[in-house]
């Protein structure tokens, strides 16, 4: 059995992470969209059980996915599932380089693990959580931009965060 791994921090999760699991899930027989602490990024929008919820939201029409969640490296997360192969999302070439210094990273810890870049699809190539956390902030419509069935609790956790 084919094994994919996609991480993220996923605050929140855009249509842009939902395009590269989907198509993970039409290459791989389990993808396990794991929600990953990111230490660069200090201060989420979401809680790790938000998030672990939205992404189960948001996936729960493609059977051969699972959402988990872990607080340490990728690399060791990743030995639990043997054989199983990183799945990244590419939207420009700065996230490249990023995403290939990560993979040898990667590989230094554990190296059995493949990584695989999948390039964005063109109408998602300026999305990011980011961009989405400060439109909703702001108040601005979230429409295809995060899936339909989120965008009542991204808006409603935006306004709570604003008022910090």
């Amino acid at each position: 059995m084919s094994i994919a791994i996609c991480p993220g921090s996923f605050d929140p999760i855009t249509l842009g992470h939902l395009n590269i699991i989907r198509r993970s899930a039409q290459i791989f027989d389990r993808v396990i969209v794991c929600i990953m602490h990111n230490a660069m990024k200090p201060n989420p929008m979401f809680t790790v059980e938000e998030k672990v919820e939205m992404v189960r939201k948001a996936t729960e029409r493609y059977p051969n996915v699972t959402v988990d969640w872990s607080d340490g490296l990728l690399a060791e997360y990743a030995r639990q599932y043997p054989g199983a192969v990183i799945v990244k999302g590419l939207r420009a070439a700065s996230d490249f380089e990023y995403e290939f210094q990560m993979n040898l990273i990667n590989k230094k810890i554990n190296p059995d693990l493949e990584t695989m870049f999948l390039t964005a699809s063109g109408k998602y190539t300026f999305l990011s959580s980011s961009v989405v956390r400060e439109m909703a902030v702001y108040g601005a419509d979230l429409t295809g931009l995060v899936p339909h069935e989120l965008i009542g609790q991204i808006e409603e956790k935006a306004k709570q965060w604003r008022m910090k």
